[in-house]
């Protein structure tokens, strides 16, 4: 009897699917890897294309209308610049104008607790709190050194947010300006029998991606208005603000809701008391309510439909590579991967019922014969 029939053959299945896991699992590990090392670049790339799937349709509008590609494509960037620093620059004007109120109100409510901490369950003695209150202070003081350290690492920081800034605008605008040639390119890079397979499952990844980023830009503008005008009706400060914060928190679906909605909670705890804090509070549940089972269902279809479970493991991973740059982008990704696997499996399906050789994709003309 040979040595191959002394493996049992549940043994020997075992083997050949570990090494085919092992090896996509280095694969995966690998291109993890070149994304972190280069994430300076691909990250801006990332949010260039998520910039690009929501003002894709304006340029066309825009060229439809007789305007050239190339002026539609500078008047559409134009549009988002404007758009991006005013809404900056309303924000730091309420900034401007309301942190001196909410600064007495954060003394105003330190001295509340100073007296509650006296004449509550805690019972606390004046020296007590005067001990944790130099504490405080001592540990402040003595960690000069790490201040400096951490306003070097803020300055690099900041040089790089500017730097990818860059070069997510310029990526933005030839997007714009020449993604199908682009992607013509990239789909030239494949094998001639696969190219037909590649460029179907890249529209319909676009498709998806497009979808999900439209009707997420829905979502956190009616999560925005809904809370920001529920702060500004009970009189808590810095509404614009908060407003905003919620807006961008709601590109990362459940986290970023839940944790710019508790923040206009603790501006209102801050600001106005516990009891505008819980109308605050009844406000925002109310408006994450109504996105979770109206908006987000009305809206995603079954486009861009992807399991809780999966979103939560989606933004788990994004933290883990990139942090919270990595949140925002693990969901797309996850919506445009879902609609290439059913565009796969459902062309697969219809090979099987009619197996018929795929036409390769022609992406320019054969030369002739001399």
């Amino acid at each position: 009897m040979s040595e191959r029939y002394q493996v049992p053959p549940g043994v020997e299945i075992a083997t050949q699917w570990a090494w085919r896991i092992i090896v996509i699992a280095t694969a995966g590990f690998a291109g993890v890897w070149l994304l972190r090392y280069f994430s300076e670049i691909t990250v801006p790339v990332a949010i260039a294309v998520l910039g690009t799937a929501l003002t894709i349709d304006a340029v066309d509008w825009l060229q439809s209308k007789g305007l050239p590609r190339l002026a539609s494509t500078f008047v559409v960037v134009i549009f988002m610049l404007v758009a991006f620093f005013g809404m900056l620059a309303l924000v730091g004007q309420q900034l401007a104008t309301q942190v001196t109120d909410l600064r007495s109100n954060v003394v105003q409510g330190i001295t509340q607790v100073q007296d509650w901490a006296k004449t509550g369950p805690l019972n606390l003695t004046d020296a007590q709190i005067q001990d944790w209150i130099d504490t405080a202070k001592e540990t402040i003081s003595s960690s000069d050194t790490s201040i400096i350290t951490r306003v070097s690492e803020v300055g690099t920081t900041l040089t790089h947010v500017l730097a990818g800034f860059f070069i997510a605008l310029f990526s933005a605008f030839f997007f714009l300006y020449e993604g199908d040639r682009i992607w013509s390119w990239v789909v030239a890079l494949f094998p001639r029998a696969a190219r037909s397979r590649v460029d179907s499952s890249g529209h319909t990844a676009w498709a998806s991606l497009t979808a999900f980023v439209r009707a997420t830009v829905l979502v956190a503008f009616t999560d925005a208005v809904g809370i920001a005008l529920g702060a500004w009706l009970l009189g808590v400060p810095l509404s614009f603000a908060i407003g905003v914060l919620v807006f961008l928190g709601a590109f990362i679906p459940i986290i970023g809701a839940l944790l710019s909605g508790m923040v206009a909670v603790l501006v209102a705890l801050v600001a106005q008391g516990p009891w505008t804090a819980l109308f605050m509070l009844i406000v925002v549940i109310a408006i994450q309510q109504i996105e979770s089972h109206v908006l987000q269902p009305f809206l995603m279809g079954r486009l861009v439909r992807v399991h809780p479970l999966a979103i939560i493991f989606a933004i788990a991973a994004g933290v883990t590579v990139a942090g919270i740059v990595g949140a925002l982008i693990a969901v797309p990704l996850a919506a445009c991967l879902n609609g290439v696997v059913r565009h796969l499996v459902s062309t697969a399906q219809a090979y099987q019922d009619d197996p018929e050789p795929d036409v390769p994709l022609e992406l320019e003309p054969e030369p002739e014969p001399s």
